[in-house]
């Protein structure tokens, strides 16, 4: 049934290649607990599950690890009940863990400035500046970025349609810098395509060899800029969805209508990107608080900040 419950998830619900094998490793656990506790997986209760959950907190998993595995086993147990294989499932009662809310680790607009004006000439620079201005331009997850095909933009209107979480289709912007980037870049890419791979022919950004660009491929490229840039932050492609939220909310963007542009499902995802800068911190306060302005007196309507 677990086997039954992940083909379900990819062809049904439409989950990545990369959830489903999440869900299948968060299942192994649960079933290599109940192999040691010599349970069927199909008869476990909520004494049970409150004993799986136990287990994984001795395993020293952090809180967020330990919620998305229950959740991931509760969605199991939901599936059952749908398919009456069970009438009652036994984490509907376990609660999440309370966890901590990390900010986002991003760059401020002076970093970014000089990670984007760090990439080279030749193919490999220009796709690099292409790439990195897409990810701030767009604020896409990498899997958007690089599932994107050249029939997905439109040069006229200066967007990209993107493939989301649950092949959900949004449209993005690609700002002037993204768009001298890509003119840079096209020809480029056009001598270098593999010319006996259709896959190569669609794809935007393309690897070394001419073919489509792995996410993993990101990663590796992102972290050489890491340490020639050496900004002293810990670089990965989400910092660039991160920096581009809080730039646009600190400018003034409404959050709503941030949370369309991420593709996020709720707001209260988007709501972590409500943390502003330090500088406008202080703009703010020394503008607001009486004995913080130079020379005294209030703050005045019409005042920047």
């Amino acid at each position: 049934m677990i086997e039954e419950y992940l083909s379900y998830l990819a062809g049904i619900r439409n989950y990545s290649e990369k959830t489903v094998a999440a869900y299948g490793e968060d299942l192994a656990k649960f079933r290599e607990f109940c192999a040691r506790e010599g349970l069927n997986p199909e008869e476990a209760d909520y004494q049970d599950a409150r004993g799986f959950t136990a287990s994984l907190t001795r395993e020293g998993l952090s809180a967020a690890s330990i919620n998305r595995i229950i959740s991931g086993v509760r969605g199991y147990f939901k599936f059952l009940i749908r398919m009456e294989r069970i009438k009652s499932n036994p984490f509907d009662r376990i609660r999440n863990n309370k966890k901590g809310r990390s900010l986002p680790e991003f760059l401020f607009e002076e970093e970014m400035d000089t990670l984007l004006g760090s990439p080279r000439d030749g193919f490999l620079g220009a796709r690099d500046k292409l790439l990195l201005e897409l990810l701030y331009s767009t604020g896409c997850r990498v899997s958007e970025a690089v599932g994107i095909n050249l029939s997905d933009i439109s040069f006229r209107d200066r967007t990209v349609m993107v493939r989301g979480k649950g092949s959900k289709e949004r449209l993005v912007f690609l700002g002037s810098k993204a768009m001298e980037a890509l003119a840079e870049y096209l020809p480029f890419r056009k001598e270098r395509a593999d010319k006996d791979n259709s896959d190569s022919q669609k794809a935007l950004i393309l690897n070394a060899a001419g073919r489509r660009l792995s996410e993993r491929g990101v990663g590796y490229i992102i972290k050489g800029y890491e340490r020639a840039v050496e900004l002293g932050k810990n670089l990965h492609p989400h910092t660039f969805r991160h920096s581009f939220a809080t730039h646009v909310l600190d400018r003034g963007a409404d959050i709503r209508t941030v949370q369309e542009m991420l593709g996020h499902s709720s707001l209260s995802t988007t709501q972590v990107y409500t943390h502003v800068s330090l500088s406008r911190l202080k703009k703010v306060y020394h503008l607001a608080h009486p004995h913080a302005r130079k020379g005294g007196g209030v703050a005045r309507e019409g005042d920047k900040v």
